[in-house]
């Protein structure tokens, strides 16, 4: 499930079984996850009152393996590092600084700020006792940032983009958390995560000033960016059933946004346009 989104540009190589994508961008490669909802056992609790034992250290390991198996210089997470709103709680804190302290020294991090991040700025980065220890972190807002020279361009996916992410040759985004609900010959049913993968119509966009001066909002067709909609890290989350009528999509330009898109599993299975699976 490899795409070459424009001659000569950039890769977006999904890893795979995972939910997870490598790109090459610039002098750097980069790996690209979403929706980690670190504490998300807790918030459970909370908010539910269910009681599930943490997955913690599973997400970190599978989240260390993923580091070994692609070596990148830097990792991007498309929002959502934690699952709380507001300032995170003893148990998801911990699970983050664990997290942190297991990551390679030299190895850069992009946050993308997501809904449920709160103030994690404050204390990620932070220089003093009160943060964790992230010299190389960087936490951008969830309109998202370009990376490289206008190639890739990440948002969490819960706000309209920035400008400079919609100049770029691809989007990428999570916040939705896809998945399809497969059928069988006898009506059994699995729900499994999903990949979107398509191109963006200008028409949601159009309207809005801070985009003005977007060349291929005018243009229109082959000349918008492709779309990359990332599944959820985190695999006991919810999410979008994308295939089941009825169902709202979470972004406030999707599905409008969609000019074309199809479905894909992780372990690269490709389903078609995502509406008729």
């Amino acid at each position: 499930m490899s795409d070459r989104f424009r001659p000569d540009t950039v890769r977006i190589e999904p890893v795979p079984g995972e939910p997870a994508a490598t790109a090459v961008v610039g002098t750097e490669r980069a790996l690209l996850v979403a929706d980690y909802h670190a504490g998300y056992e807790t918030g459970l609790r909370y908010e539910r009152g269910v009681d599930v034992p943490s997955h913690a250290p599973e997400r970190r390991d599978r989240l260390q393996s993923l580091l070994e198996r692609t070596e990148p210089d830097r990792l991007v997470v498309l929002g959502d590092l934690m699952h709380s709103i507001g300032d995170p709680g003893g148990a998801e804190r911990g699970e983050l600084e664990v997290l942190f302290e297991s990551l390679p020294p030299t190895l850069d991090v992009t946050v993308v700020k997501g809904n449920h991040d709160g103030r994690i700025e404050t204390w990620l980065t932070a220089d003093d006792e009160s943060g964790v220890e992230t010299a190389n972190v960087t936490v951008v807002s969830g309109e998202g940032v370009a990376l490289g020279s206008a190639e890739v361009g990440v948002c969490h996916g819960h706000t309209w983009p920035a400008p400079a992410v919609l100049e770029c040759d691809v989007v990428c985004l999570g916040h939705e958390h896809p998945c399809v609900r497969l059928e069988d010959e006898v009506g059994g049913s699995r729900v499994e995560r999903a990949w979107l993968r398509g191109r963006l119509d200008p028409a949601p966009f159009r309207d809005r000033p801070e985009y003005d001066g977007i060349p291929w909002l005018e243009q229109g067709g082959e000349s918008s960016p492709r779309v990359v909609v990332v599944p959820a890290f985190n695999d006991l989350v919810g999410g979008t059933w994308v295939n089941l009528p009825g169902q709202s999509f979470l972004s406030p330009f999707l599905p409008a946004g969609f000019a074309s898109a199809e479905a894909y599993l992780l372990d690269g299975t490709r389903l078609g346009p995502y509406e008729s699976v």
